[in-house]
């Protein structure tokens, strides 16, 4: 998958912890973040991928209004400000700490980027409400035939991209969704969902997909806890000034 935040985070070490780790610990990321009324409630982008076999939602409550979330969304991606996850795993550099300008526009049908050669393409944006990504098996199969710029991606990257190449079925497609939803107190309910038609034969054994479930938790945990706090700290005054 090209979104690889998502599908190379079943890779490397998310994907050697996700072998061990036991009954417990599986109750505890399968339930982290989740209000059974959003696990139940519609998302925008649900349609895209309405056949998913694979569906995660996850939220936070965010001490900032949604305006002052959003931006740092907008400037999400590989090459822009990041993804505020493990930046070792899906990135070169560190993620951004402060909103930039300069990446605030976004629309529907632009890249956000998830490695040099591509990403995931926007399907809906809404500011200040939602912004739904999404990625099939033909961009994914464009991404891997495409050269890796100058050889050196991240080692999270590189290791999802062979896994991608050996894993990924012709009708393979997934969304993912961020809402946001204003909360009395100038808070914020952030909401993301992936839902993933992974289009597995019958008979493929299911380790794959429980790596792939345990790796989107350790990266979306990450990121949304790195959301949550860049947006609650702020990032100065010219920055939230032009955040709203």
């Amino acid at each position: 998958m090209k979104g690889k935040l998502i599908v190379g985070a079943a890779v490397g070490s998310a994907a050697v912890a996700g072998m061990v780790v036991g009954s417990r610990a599986r109750t505890w990321w399968r339930t982290w973040g989740v209000d059974p009324a959003e696990q139940a409630a519609a998302l925008p982008g649900d349609d895209l991928v309405a056949d998913a076999d694979a569906v995660d939602t996850r939220g936070i409550t965010i001490d900032a209004p949604p305006e002052a979330v959003w931006p740092w969304l907008v400037q999400m991606g590989y090459g822009r400000a990041g993804w505020y996850s493990w930046d070792r795993m899906d990135m070169r550099g560190s993620s951004a700490e402060q909103i930039l300008p300069e990446l605030q526009q976004l629309a529907v049908g632009d890249t956000v980027p998830t490695d040099p050669s591509g990403g995931f393409v926007v399907r809906e944006l809404e500011p200040h409400r939602a912004l739904v990504l999404y990625v099939d098996a033909v961009t994914t199969a464009e991404r891997l035939a495409a050269p890796d710029g100058d050889g050196s991606l991240p080692a999270g990257l590189a290791a999802s991209g062979r896994f991608l190449d050996a894993a990924t079925a012709p009708d393979f497609a997934a969304s993912w969704a961020f809402s946001l939803q204003a909360l009395d107190g100038g808070r914020t309910r952030l909401v993301e969902r992936v839902r993933a038609r992974l289009g597995t034969p019958a008979g493929t054994p299911a380790v794959p997909g429980k790596l792939l479930g345990f790796g989107v938790f350790v990266m979306t945990q990450k990121q949304m806890t790195g959301v949550r706090d860049r947006a609650e700290r702020g990032s100065g005054p010219a920055s939230m000034a032009y955040a709203s």
